[in-house]
């Protein structure tokens, strides 16, 4: 373009180059998953050079929407950027700001899922509530965690709200990384859920969204 230097330009088609192969990202042509062209094929399709690709490319690993596999090829790994964005906001976050953030959203999340749950969903629920009891009565910590924010997930799935389901699942790193902080700080009881399951099932909006308030309020008052 007239007025700029070649490293403006170069910087320009970078972004052009990132943004095309954004696009087939977003709208599913490379499917999360899927292994995307060659460098040869996408600087072919793009009418630039390699190098121009290879950073394109690496502006969208950086981004998380791509993952290079050594030996393997780069693959798409997310159709959004906003997980990786919310993750890197959160490394520095003390687990008190991180409870105070899951206190924003489950507490709408619980009072959702019981006003729309179905007996499907219920049945489901009270199965990944004995999974947790299953896990705690065992012991691993691992399990523990899984179960317990695999609980937690379907409950903001069961809201019936897909923007609270996408925005919860993007904070889902920094959510697991406090549920094991929690687990390690005070433990965990294979009962702790129980009364919250029960509300939801009931239709009790209000009582679960008490309930949640309730434990995660016990697991802030030592941080605060």
């Amino acid at each position: 373009m007239a007025g700029q230097t070649a490293p403006e330009r170069r910087l320009g088609l970078i972004g052009q180059v990132a943004e095309d192969m954004r696009e087939q990202i977003v709208s599913g042509a490379w499917p999360v998953g899927s292994r995307i062209p060659t460098e040869p094929e996408l600087a072919a399709a793009a009418g630039t050079g390699r190098n121009t690709v290879r950073e394109a490319v690496q502006a969208l690993v950086h981004a998380g929407l791509l993952e290079r596999r050594q030996g393997s090829g780069t693959y798409v790994t997310s159709t959004s950027e906003l997980p990786t964005a919310m993750e890197r906001q959160f490394s520095g976050a003390s687990q008190r700001d991180v409870l105070e953030v899951r206190q924003a959203l489950e507490i709408v999340a619980a009072s959702l899922a019981a006003r729309r749950r179905d007996p499907a969903q219920v049945e489901r629920l009270r199965a990944r509530l004995a999974a947790r009891r299953a896990a705690v009565e065992g012991g691993d910590l691992d399990q523990m965690v899984e179960a317990d924010i695999e609980l937690h997930r379907f409950i903001a799935e069961m809201t019936a709200n897909p923007v609270l389901a996408e925005l919860y699942s993007t904070v889902l790193g920094a959510v697991t990384e406090n549920i094991r902080f929690n687990f390690q700080r005070v433990g965990a009881q294979d009962d702790s859920h129980l009364a919250l399951v029960e509300a939801i099932a009931a239709g009790d909006s209000a009582g679960a969204a008490r309930e949640i308030k309730l434990y995660l309020d016990q697991m802030a008052g030592p941080l605060a």
